[in-house]
């Protein structure tokens, strides 16, 4: 099942977004050294919505503006069950693995900055992190989002499925 992205206009939620992290890069001239940026940042609407971009640019303002940009074109949409997940799941990019966990009311995000970016600007406010392999900021993030878009809920499962799930007595 393919996720599409979602489009949302400014009007309806406001996007709010944070830097992640800023990249320099240095180029040697004949006068001396020549910097470049790249920020990669996150947007979302804290209500289930969530997006990353990429920028980069000779000057660090240009090269957010440019990520923010990004971000907006690639928002997503993730389901939520109250303020967390549904259930675990894992996300992978590349060399870095990250498993998401349910968490009860109150405890909050327990992961690192760049995951909780990501987790807090799609709406989750209670969840466990552990990331595997890899640590470098791209990778965590699109690892975060890849698990996130992994999520299934009950209405999903009842659509692929096509049929009825009933209610689960829990003792």
């Amino acid at each position: 099942m393919a996720i599409e992205p979602v489009t949302i206009s400014e009007e309806q939620k406001p996007l709010e977004d944070t830097t992640v992290k800023i990249y320099r890069c240095s180029k040697v001239v004949k006068g001396g050294r020549r910097f470049s940026f790249a920020a990669l940042v996150a947007v979302g609407d804290r209500a289930g919505t969530v997006g990353i971009g990429y920028g980069k640019a000779n000057e660090v303002p240009m090269a957010v503006e440019k990520a923010i940009k990004d971000a907006k074109k690639n928002l997503q949409k993730v389901p939520l069950t109250g303020r967390t997940i549904p259930h675990q799941v894992s996300g992978k990019y590349l060399a870095t693995k990250i498993i998401l966990v349910p968490a009860n009311p109150g405890t909050g995000v327990i992961a690192g900055s760049s995951a909780r970016a990501v987790l807090e600007y799609a709406g989750v406010q209670d969840v466990l992190t552990k990331v595997i392999g890899s640590t470098s900021a791209k990778n965590v993030v699109k690892a975060t989002l890849n698990g996130l878009l992994n999520l299934r809920n009950e209405e999903i499962v009842k659509s692929l499925r096509g049929v009825e799930v009933h209610a689960v007595k829990r003792w």
